[in-house]
């Protein structure tokens, strides 16, 4: 077979294979492109400062009706349809998510000053427990109280009835409840001690605090 021919053969079986590779790149441009409009999208939902939960999040909007609850915390039970005419801050926790543990340090503080104004209850919303990996039990919880010295009303709930309505797209998830029994804030994630304290301040003023708690994209 002459030169020419054997060129011409080439070029015949090098055609299919250019454009199988020009597909292929076709394909993995797009998946690319997928893959970065999904990271962002989870970016803007869930803040960097917040741990993404493995079960479903609740979804809740401000200004309906807070679901009632009821639990047996560290400092006694506690009813949500009898808080007493109180506003009512819950955080829905993991023992293991470490902006939860941070966020100790925020809450304490103004457990303080607010704990006769305001009604705080915290409650485990993660199956698993401190070690991530075993299932989570009240010994974990107590465990998170006395590790991190939770001095603010904590639950433990086993069946995780709470975090089911209340848990949003991150932990931890705080949830102001108006003493009206309407939801005046929700927020994911750690939230610094000025915008929480602002929010409280709010409430027990009377008046309404911002709906994201100073949450900014």
């Amino acid at each position: 077979m002459s030169r020419s021919g054997r060129q011409i053969i080439n070029t015949k079986q090098s055609a299919p294979l250019a454009r199988r590779r020009s597909i292929l790149a076709s394909v993995s441009v797009a998946i690319l492109a997928i893959v970065v409009v999904v990271a962002i999208a989870l970016m803007n939902r869930v803040p960097q400062n917040a741990t993404v939960p493995q079960n479903a999040p609740g979804v809740l909007k401000v200004g309906q009706t807070a679901p009632n609850f009821t639990l047996s915390t560290t400092n006694g039970p506690f009813d949500l349809s009898k808080a007493g005419g109180k506003p009512t801050l819950l955080e829905v926790f993991a023992t293991w998510c470490p902006h939860c543990q941070r966020e100790v340090k925020v809450i304490d503080p103004l457990y303080a000053t607010y704990k006769n104004k305001v009604n705080f209850v915290a409650v485990n919303g993660a199956p698993l427990g401190m070690d991530g990996a075993t299932p989570e039990t009240q010994a974990d919880v107590i465990a998170f109280v006395q590790k991190f010295g939770v001095t603010y009303p904590v639950a433990f709930d086993p069946n995780l009835d709470v975090a089911h309505i209340y848990l949003q797209s991150g932990f931890p998830t705080l949830v102001l409840i108006g003493a009206n029994g309407k939801i005046d804030a929700l927020r994911d994630g750690e939230i610094p001690r000025a915008d929480l304290d602002k929010a409280l301040s709010a409430v027990v003023a009377g008046k309404a605090p911002d709906p994201k708690m100073g949450f900014k994209l």
